[in-house]
């Protein structure tokens, strides 16, 4: 049962991650996250992965999801595995982001999965490891 209650403790924090995204509450994505995170989003920007503070990441979301009307990140199909206060999270995932524009082409899509690692501080379950693994993205 611990293992069980261990997974979803873990898949909240996944699901709260992208919920408070969309939220925009930033201040509530920072409780997802370790202090520094080992970060790849090398599929989608071409950067190299590296290990960076949270604050980091958190800043550049915001700024790059200023201009964007909504955002949508669904979720699922979840695989994770606990094991010693550590825990694997593989996940599909669907961002929809809705800029209104004269094209009329509104929204842009970006589909993948993600590879998420997070580990047990102070009883608490924190993302550590962050990868964003792009299979197409369309839209404006």
């Amino acid at each position: 049962m611990t293992e069980l209650f261990e997974r979803e403790l873990v898949r909240e924090v996944v699901t709260r991650l992208f919920v408070h995204t969309d939220d925009r509450d930033w201040s509530r994505v920072r409780e997802c996250f370790a202090d520094k995170v080992l970060f790849d989003a090398q599929s989608l920007t071409g950067e190299a992965p590296q290990t960076v503070p949270a604050a980091f990441i958190i800043s550049g979301w915001e700024a790059g999801l200023e201009g964007v009307q909504a955002l949508h990140h669904q979720v699922g199909n979840f695989l994770i595995s606990v094991q010693n206060g550590s825990a694997d999270v593989f996940c599909y995932g669907i961002a929809s982001h809705y800029l209104p524009n004269e094209t009329g082409r509104n929204t842009r899509t970006f589909v993948g999965s993600y590879d998420i690692h997070l580990t047990k501080l102070s009883g608490d379950w924190k993302i550590d490891q962050f990868r964003f693994n792009l299979k197409y993205a369309e839209g404006n």
